[in-house]
């Protein structure tokens, strides 16, 4: 569910960055279908998220969740990280972030055809509510943390989450900021890693 940080560190490659947002709903080789630096861009997005899982810093910031939201923690997390993300935004990119995110929007529309049929359909409502520049306020973050409750049939008690961020804000805000530095790096030795896996243009 973090789809800001997985956009932004596709270091701005437009089909990469397309294949990194995508890749969620892409099964096993079912990449391979895809044309090369979409490829690239669901490989980058599997190696962010294993990456991410095994940090030590994410995992404090999930278990200080667990007790209230179980399995559920993890996507908590991933959607209180990109709030830090966006609200600190002009540390990591001289481009504005609602600039940044129109520009993406585009990216999508110009290659709709591209895009699996749940994205297809999400979009819409991704454009229309403007989740990627709400995240960087509070409120942005209950409208997505509401959604994903309503999905889960209101097991999930997210929409809570709020509360543990607003009590916990400069612990989840702190250990963000390391991890993220942390993983702009590997990400980026990851692209080229990948990258280079595949034959040159």
């Amino acid at each position: 569910m973090n789809f800001l940080a997985h956009i932004y560190l596709s270091n701005n490659q437009p089909m990469v960055t397309i294949g990194n947002f995508i890749a969620d709903g892409i099964k096993g080789k079912d990449y391979k279908s895809f044309p090369q630096d979409i490829q690239i861009g669901i490989l980058l997005h599997r190696e962010i998220d294993t990456f991410t899982d095994a940090h030590p810093l994410v995992r404090q910031s999930t278990k200080r969740l667990h007790q209230n939201y179980s399995h559920y923690s993890g996507v908590i997390v991933d959607i209180l990280y990109d709030h830090f993300l966006a609200k600190n935004w002009n540390r990591y990119s001289d481009v504005p972030l609602e600039i940044y995110v129109d520009s993406f929007y585009d990216l999508l529309e110009t290659h709709f055809e591209l895009l699996p049929t749940r994205i297809q359909k999400m979009m819409p409502y991704m454009v229309s509510d403007n989740w990627l520049l709400s995240y960087a306020k509070i409120e942005g973050i209950q409208k997505v943390l509401d959604g994903m409750n309503r999905r889960t049939k209101h097991i999930s008690g997210m929409n809570n989450a709020t509360s543990e961020l607003k009590t916990y804000y400069h612990e989840f805000e702190d250990e963000f900021t390391v991890f993220f530095e942390e993983l702009r790096y590997f990400a980026s030795e990851k692209l080229i890693d990948i990258s280079s896996q595949f034959p040159s243009k």
